[in-house]
């Protein structure tokens, strides 16, 4: 192999390297990655003016302290409105169960996100009766700690107008059974089907 010569070489590299832009800290690195001086500014100053602070939870459901509920108790609840008969059957299971949640080996706060989806879930579908599965906790490091939140979310949402123990064959009182108040649009045609006037 002949020897080059030494400017010959420093020309090739010149040639090859024209269209290379040198690599520099700060500003130029970020447009490896994607984003050009404008977006980092615009992130930085949606960023200050906290364009992106975190969203207030929609969860409203309480991690705080609830009354404590015994393992083996029977739960029933229901809010003023709601007929006696209707509750009665609620209670002898003679709904079609729609939906259920089995909450069983779930902490608190996981039982916590899955009753609100559930329960959000069921009231855009219009189903009316549920079946929720905390489980009795009779072992549990503390008795009943699940069952006792889950009387209490129900309690407090605004869709539940009744809830109370299973039949045994849906699993007693490590159960219970939801009813969740009809949609607006469905207490409309219900209306009209018993030839009653809108609210509006």
């Amino acid at each position: 192999m002949l020897p080059t010569d030494r400017s010959d070489e420093q020309d090739l590299f010149a040639q090859a390297m024209q269209d290379v832009a040198p690599i520099s800290k700060g500003r130029q690195q970020a447009g490896k990655t994607g984003i050009d001086d404008s977006d980092m500014h615009r992130q930085r100053r949606d960023a200050a003016e906290g364009r992106h602070a975190p969203l207030v939870d929609p969860n409203f459901l309480s991690l705080g302290d609830v009354r404590q509920r015994h393992p083996i108790e029977y739960l029933e609840w229901k809010k003023v409105g709601v007929q006696n008969g209707v509750f009665d059957r609620l209670r002898r299971g003679g709904y079609d169960v729609e939906a259920s949640l089995d909450l069983h080996r779930k902490t608190v706060k996981e039982a916590r996100v899955l009753v609100y989806g559930f329960l959000q879930m069921a009231s855009a579908k219009n189903q009316r009766t549920l079946l929720m599965s905390p489980g009795k906790g009779e072992f549990s490091q503390t008795p009943a700690r699940l069952k006792s939140y889950v009387a209490h979310w129900l309690e407090q949402h605004p869709e539940v107008i009744a809830f109370c123990s299973a039949q045994k064959h849906h699993g007693g009182v490590g159960a219970v059974y939801v009813m969740v108040r009809k949609s607006p649009a469905s207490r409309e045609m219900n209306r009209e089907q018993h030839g009653m006037k809108s609210d509006s």
